[in-house]
């Protein structure tokens, strides 16, 4: 006998099967949740042997794999519709379906399954079916039928899922939930996130606590804003979740709450607490509530915050106490180690006059001070191509990005070899520098760099050049509805021949199509034709 084991014990041949059974279609739900047609065939074919073997048991842990992916489970409901009728070779799965769902006797998965048909007598049925025998399982199936286009199989599946909510919100909400939100932009699908609304609305503490600790952020962004909403959440909470929550939208509209109260209350503890948090989207709203009550010099000391609207805060705070911002910034910037948020905040006030200041640092220890120096002479239109040059090739990846918006639209004025260079430079930074820097200057020299990076050893920017190689390529290729003139490659005989050698090697890279369609290009386009 095929006896098998699982954690150390031996297992009977049944359990054996079905752990096979549950893990082919743990493998289907796998592939079908980004597979084409036929890996959704294969899921239904799994779904369908795991009910062949009525273990209720089995059939719900199966059909929890399958709702625990909402996206799947729209899918499997479109694909349910789609179903090939023209199968020459054998029965269409959704056929069998139909055979083995028999009514309110039949298991969970040939309900669930029956639910999709696309015979809505069936689909009517299978509700029926479902909420006689409800279970959390079924429930994002349920869901889906209730924006349902036939009206008898909406306005069933519409009140079993108010009265399951109503008798075990705690139980079924989970499943409902994530659901309901995908169906949300449906058409009629507003019912179920109303039912889900009125079912948080009415849950314990204990549920909606459950929710808020867990899902994914658009379900725990739900939940916060309907508890929010009813004020369950208090001030301490609202602080925790402000600090610590890994979603910006709920840490800043806990902020926003929190820094609310707080002002009302005049509890201005809690504003200080929350203006020293490390995230941007917190200091700035405690920030407005210590400006709301009062407490201007407070604000002053956060000029030189590494924040841009946490400094705008600060700036307008500084101008009704009389502090002139920018030369407190000059002030700054002019110190042995200066913040990066006062180089900042003098490149947002200052003017051509600080452009000194700014060029002192370029050759600074601290890498951060070097880029937000190379940012603050952008953003003054301060750039001068020979003094940054050498910091081109800076060890900072963060300088060269900088150095490069920088440089980019006084290209003309850099060493034409340069950009070339840098594109078969070792540093992966560099060699992405280089390619931005040859972007602009004409479609040969364009085309030219993309094939050369569609080779990198890099992934991303090996991608990054495939790309555009491909757009140079499908712009020119010849097509009937084409109203855009098509590129014109004007190069030199060495330059095409370059070009020709480069698109060979890139073949492989480029594929089929493409790369034919590049060669065809090249071919026609040889100087002096």
């Amino acid at each position: 006998m095929n006896w098998g084991r699982r954690d150390g014990q031996v297992l009977p041949p049944s359990m054996v099967g079905q752990d096979r059974l549950l893990g082919a279609v743990r493998v289907a739900v796998k592939n079908a949740r980004a597979g084409q047609w036929d890996a959704v065939d294969r899921l239904v074919d799994a779904l369908l042997k795991v009910d062949a073997v009525g273990d209720e048991v089995l059939a719900r842990s199966a059909l929890g794999l399958v709702a625990g992916v909402p996206r799947l489970v729209v899918r499997l409901d479109g694909h349910a519709r789609s179903a090939p009728w023209y199968d020459q070779y054998r029965e269409p799965a959704w056929r069998r379906v139909a055979g083995r769902f028999t009514g309110a006797s039949s298991g969970p998965v040939a309900t669930a399954l029956a639910s999709m048909h696309g015979d809505g007598r069936i689909r009517e049925r299978a509700i029926a079916a479902m909420v006689a025998r409800p279970y959390a399982e079924v429930m994002p199936f349920l869901v889906v039928r209730t924006a349902d286009w036939v009206g008898p199989v909406r306005d069933r599946a519409r009140a079993g899922l108010a009265v399951s909510l109503a008798d075990g919100a705690a139980l079924y909400l989970p499943a409902v939930l994530p659901m309901a939100l995908r169906l949300e932009a449906r058409l009629r699908a507003g019912f179920a996130v109303t039912q889900v609304r009125a079912a948080l609305l009415a849950a314990t503490e204990q549920s909606w606590r459950g929710l808020l600790g867990s899902g994914d952020r658009r379900e725990r962004r739900f939940v916060f804003d309907v508890v929010l909403a009813q004020g369950r959440l208090r001030v301490p909470e609202l602080v925790t979740l402000a600090e610590s929550d890994p979603d910006v939208r709920v840490r800043a509209r806990a902020a926003e709450a929190a820094c609310r109260d707080a002002v009302w209350t005049r509890r201005h503890d809690v504003l200080r607490r929350l203006a020293r948090s490390a995230r941007a989207e917190v200091r700035v709203v405690a920030l407005t509530g210590l400006v709301r009550v009062g407490q201007d010099a407070d604000v002053v000391r956060y000029l030189d915050d590494g924040a841009p609207l946490v400094r705008a805060v600060a700036r307008d705070a500084a101008r009704r106490v009389g502090t002139d911002a920018r030369e407190h910034y000059r002030r700054g910037v002019d110190a042995d180690e200066p913040a990066v948020g006062a180089i900042a905040g003098l490149a947002e006030t200052g003017s051509v006059a600080d452009v000194p200041l700014l060029l002192r640092l370029l050759n600074h220890e601290r890498p951060r001070v070097r880029a937000q120096a190379v940012r603050g002479l952008r953003l003054l239109d301060a750039v001068v191509a020979g003094e940054l040059v050498a910091l081109v090739r800076d060890p900072s990846p963060a300088v060269v990005r900088e150095v490069t918006l920088a440089l980019r639209p006084v290209a003309g004025a850099l060493p034409p070899a340069l950009p070339w260079d840098l594109l078969r430079d070792g540093r992966a930074e560099l060699r992405r520098a280089g390619y931005k820097l040859l972007r602009g200057h004409g479609v040969g020299i364009e085309l030219r760099a993309a094939l050369i990076l569609a080779a990198d050893v890099d992934p991303r920017l090996a991608e990054r050049g495939k790309a555009d190689a491909t757009r140079i390529t499908r712009d020119a290729a010849f097509t009937a509805w084409r109203s855009a003139p098509r590129p014109e490659l004007q190069v030199t005989a060495t330059e095409h021949a370059e070009l020709v050698t480069l698109a060979a090697r890139a073949a492989a890279a480029l594929g089929e199509e493409t790369g034919r369609q590049l060669a065809d290009w090249l071919t026609s386009g040889r100087p002096g034709e």
